[in-house]
């Protein structure tokens, strides 16, 4: 079943080019109706600023005391050594969706999904029915955060929607995991089936050579057709994975599949699940923290929709809990927010992480204008709401809410996707621990073996 690229987050809402600019640092913005539990605080919010005005915020990368904010016209560099202060070090304008950020060695990596003119940061929009259109992966060198600078491209055959890195075992290159959907015949670097994945390999010490050295084939079947609810495979839409273990889960439209990474160049499906009664967008993944466990996403209405509400039901739009049993991936239930938002409110299951308590299994999650969620799914078969934060809807009404939310050293960060960089504590016995856990860096979607 084709579909048309009318998803939220899939359009390109993109401005026009701005200077690299520093900001100062974040004030508080009044919650007014905002409800939540007494376990959470809302401790600041940095509204967007420059050429990030008027964007979308996205995805979220940690190093050090230093917080990497993706947006749709380009990116943010925030100091985060107060969480409750949070400083604009450098924006830098660079337009294309949906920029979504990793960080890795003082390497930054922003994912291209909207064709380009080239490979620039004052590209424009351009057709990719034109051969010469550019979409992919842009490497910036950011050790001095207030002067980042824009080193090396790698273009890739559907573009960059999401991507995962995994470093290689010697720590001389990190490997890019891209992952990209929706084939055109109408697109000469784009054409269907688009059955594989993109991997770069980029040398650390030459970051420029940067290049795609393999595109294994997923989905030698085609993978899932399509469905009168579900979409067709024709790609990945993020993959996310576990070093420690050889292992990623990759969410991939109509399919969830288990991969053996143990070779970076050489993935491997060892498992696939898919789910024509209740999943609509297989859309992205988190392990828990000894990888005996994953959740899977499903972006019912691609973000844009009201997808929290009785009708919809608590099985749909929801997060699906796998336990992984020798080395299968074995469904044990769903979870989805219980509180109902209203019908001009776009609310579906979207990006969380792991909260590392020992002994337990807590993520925070995002659900757009459904705010987020911290909740235990320690028994798989019984996950629970433990913690929230939830806004009334937007006035005048229109996309926004929580794309990201994650949890690092201490403090819960999230992208307000229209609005601002928010951070919060959680406050609860039974997460106090986790603050006990200091990490050098975080990729999200490179979860670390917490322990096992």
């Amino acid at each position: 079943m084709r579909r048309p690229r009318t998803l939220a987050c899939l359009t390109a809402a993109l401005l026009g080019i701005g200077a690299l600019t520093a900001g100062t640092a974040a004030a508080d913005v009044p919650d007014t109706g905002a409800a939540k539990s007494d376990n959470i605080t809302h401790l600041a919010s940095d509204p967007m600023t420059g050429p990030l005005t008027g964007g979308v915020n996205t995805d979220i990368a940690f190093a050090g005391k230093t917080a990497y904010v993706g947006n749709y016209s380009g990116f943010a560099i925030y100091d985060i050594g107060d969480p409750a202060n949070p400083a604009l070090i450098s924006q830098v304008s660079c337009p294309g969706s949906q920029n979504d950020v990793s960080v890795y060695d003082g390497l930054l990596f922003l994912s291209t999904d909207s064709s380009r003119s080239d490979n620039s940061c004052q590209s424009v929009s351009q057709s990719p029915t034109i051969k010469e259109s550019w979409e992919g992966i842009k490497i910036f060198d950011v050790r001095d955060p207030r002067n980042p600078r824009y080193i090396a491209a790698v273009e890739t055959k559907c573009g960059s929607h999401t991507h995962t890195l995994i470093p290689d075992k010697l720590r001389r290159s990190v490997y890019v995991y891209n992952s990209s959907y929706f084939p055109n015949a109408t697109y000469p670097d784009c054409q269907p089936p688009n059955d594989r994945i993109d991997i770069v390999k980029v040398p650390l010490r030459n970051p420029e050579q940067a290049a795609v050295v393999a595109s294994p084939i997923l989905f030698p079947d085609g993978g899932f057709p399509g469905s009168e609810t579900g979409y067709e495979t024709s790609g990945c839409h993020d993959i996310t994975a576990f070093p420690a273990k050889n292992i990623a889960a990759a969410a991939c439209m109509g399919d969830g599949l288990l991969l053996d990474i143990s070779r970076p160049e050489q993935p491997k499906v060892i498992d696939r699940v898919q789910d024509a009664a209740n999943f609509s967008f297989w859309h992205g993944a988190t392990f828990n923290g000894d990888g005996t466990k994953v959740v899977f996403m499903d972006e019912l209405g691609g973000g844009g929709g009201a997808m929290c509400t009785p009708e919809v039901g608590p099985n749909k739009g929801a997060t699906a809990i796998f336990d992984i049993k020798h080395r299968k991936l074995k469904f044990r239930s769903y979870y989805k927010i219980t509180r109902h938002q209203a019908t001009n409110e776009n609310c579906v299951s979207h990006n969380g992480s792991l909260i590392p308590v020992r002994g337990r299994d807590i993520m925070v999650q995002a659900w757009y204008q459904g705010g987020f969620s911290v909740w235990d799914f320690t028994d798989s078969a019984r996950p629970k709401e433990i913690g929230y934060f939830d806004r009334p809807p937007r006035d005048p009404a229109g996309f926004g809410g929580y794309w990201s939310v994650y949890y690092y050293n201490g403090a819960i960060y999230g992208t307000e996707a229209v609005k601002a960089f928010d951070v919060f504590k959680i406050s609860d016995p039974r997460t106090d621990s986790a603050a006990r856990v200091k990490l050098k860096e975080l990729n999200v979607q490179t979860q670390p073996a917490f322990w096992g």
